[in-house]
């Protein structure tokens, strides 16, 4: 598998991002009711595998934290897409000299202790605001 990295300017919601998602409701994840070409908000990126969307991941930046979201297609949960797109949002936080990269497990998730156990298997601590935090040095390395 060779993934690319594509960052999307602006972001809309498309059909692919309908498709990662699979059976999660954008609702779980603050995107609202979206409808096809709305805008989103944030910065954006998929990850293509020979031309098919396999996975997407997004970064809100604010007061030199990020809040990333990584979205991985139901058909490819498991193969490394997840790892592929928390790697390359890690190196954009580093590359702006960010702090912290956090992710809050939503409630509603269909299986919030997964989700928590594989971000805290890549470093991610909680913190006493319900955040699963990881350090970013500038390099992107932590």
């Amino acid at each position: 598998m060779t993934h690319e990295w594509i960052r999307e300017t602006p972001a809309i919601w498309d059909g692919p991002k309908a498709d990662v998602l699979g059976d999660l409701a954008p609702t779980l994840f603050g995107l609202g009711t979206p409808q096809e070409g709305d805008k989103l908000g944030d910065e954006w990126w998929r990850v293509e595998d020979d031309g098919a969307v396999v996975g997407y991941g997004r970064l809100d930046e604010s007061w030199g934290d990020a809040e990333i979201l990584v979205l991985a297609h139901p058909e490819h949960r498991g193969t490394g897409v997840g790892t592929f797109v928390l790697e390359r949002l890690e190196e954009e936080a580093g590359s702006r000299h960010l702090n912290y990269i956090y992710n809050v497990v939503p409630r509603g998730h269909p299986d919030p202790d997964a989700i928590s156990g594989w971000l805290a298997a890549h470093g991610f601590e909680p913190t006493d605001v319900g955040e699963l935090r990881k350090r970013i040095r500038s390099n992107g390395v932590t």
